[in-house]
């Protein structure tokens, strides 16, 4: 009996030590206090998700700088700084809290510019203090001192340097997205540009605008009278420049790079027939001056097709290569 009087006693301790302990946390111990502004910031919000408007938004404004005042005060009270910086934990919380209201949206919260600038902010949070003296009640600007000047700007200078390379992130991944077959080539042997996986050296939208192009030229050729397709290889320039610029649209219309990219056509004459070399042309930059280009070449040759000799007709037959190749150079003439 005794043994579970001291069991139930010993939960309601328990109980009670924690019961003690949230109370701490949660209850302000006077008004004026980080827990307030916290509390006013979930208020705030809460009362925003039911207001509609100009109000709607003007509600989630202060609620946003009731939760930055609240985490900057707390975060504040006790620092733990980062390692190797006077910048304390706190200040790069308030800092991210500040870059996300100043450059989040409803739609996406986290945005490229909120990572870009949060390193700065971090950096800015931490230095106004040294600017100030005094206590809340009680303050006034003054001028730091030569040895904290020194700590201030490498700080803010550091920071911004982090900023400028975040931001050099972004802006490859961007470049890569819009214009992937500069990794391909421009950015092959680049220090900056790490590949995480195997990559193929041959641009893939190049090779995308051969293998769309060669099905439509091959049902424009293929058992058509001999004489319609050497008026047809006359006219190659306008027709595949024609047949390429749809493509180009249709099938590369997400990406940036669609206007460096063109296609040209070059027929050469054979004992047989004649080859016709499709071309995918990269105009925009790389590391070789010259350029380079893609190739699939096709063969196109008479063939006779009839029931008997007298009733026989000549018509073309073509066959292209089942891989496109990788030209370093400018592309030779056309004839």
């Amino acid at each position: 009996m005794n043994t579970l009087l001291k069991d139930v006693f010993g939960i309601f301790k328990f109980a009670e030590g924690l019961y003690a302990g949230i109370r701490k946390v949660l209850v302000p111990p006077k008004a004026y206090s980080w827990q307030t502004f916290i509390y006013m910031s979930v208020f705030s919000w809460v009362l925003s998700y039911f207001a509609t408007g100009y109000i709607k938004d003007i509600i989630a404004f202060f609620g946003w700088l009731f939760l930055i005042a609240g985490t900057a005060w707390y975060t504040t009270e006790d620092p733990l700084r980062v390692p190797g910086t006077f910048m304390p934990v706190g200040a790069v919380i308030t800092g991210f809290l500040v870059s996300v209201f100043a450059f989040g949206s409803q739609e996406d919260v986290i945005t490229p510019r909120t990572i870009i600038f949060w390193p700065t902010i971090s950096a800015l949070i931490t230095a106004i203090p040294e600017f100030i003296e005094g206590t809340d009640t009680d303050a006034k600007a003054r001028i730091p001192k030569p040895e904290d000047r020194q700590k201030i700007i490498v700080l803010v200078a550091s920071s911004m340097l982090l900023s400028c390379w975040i931001q050099f992130y972004f802006v490859m991944d961007n470049w890569l997205q819009q214009y992937p077959s500069l990794q391909a080539d421009t950015f092959q042997r680049s220090t900056f540009v790490v590949r995480t996986e195997e990559q193929v050296k041959i641009p893939k939208n190049g090779v995308v605008i051969l293998e769309e192009l060669q099905p439509i030229v091959v049902e424009q050729i293929a058992e058509t009278p001999w004489s319609e397709v050497e008026k047809w290889l006359l006219e190659a320039r306008q027709r595949v420049g024609a047949l390429g610029r749809g493509v180009i649209q249709k099938n590369l219309a997400k990406y940036e790079e669609k206007e460096l990219w063109r296609v040209e056509p070059r027929v050469a004459n054979t004992k047989s027939g004649y080859i016709l070399d499709l071309l995918s042309i990269w105009i925009g930059p790389s590391s070789n001056p010259r350029g380079y280009y893609l190739k699939k070449s096709c063969r196109i040759e008479p063939v006779a097709v009839g029931n008997n000799s007298e009733n026989k007709i000549t018509v073309a037959e073509i066959e292209c290569d089942r891989a496109s190749k990788l030209i370093a150079g400018t592309p030779p003439p056309q004839q």
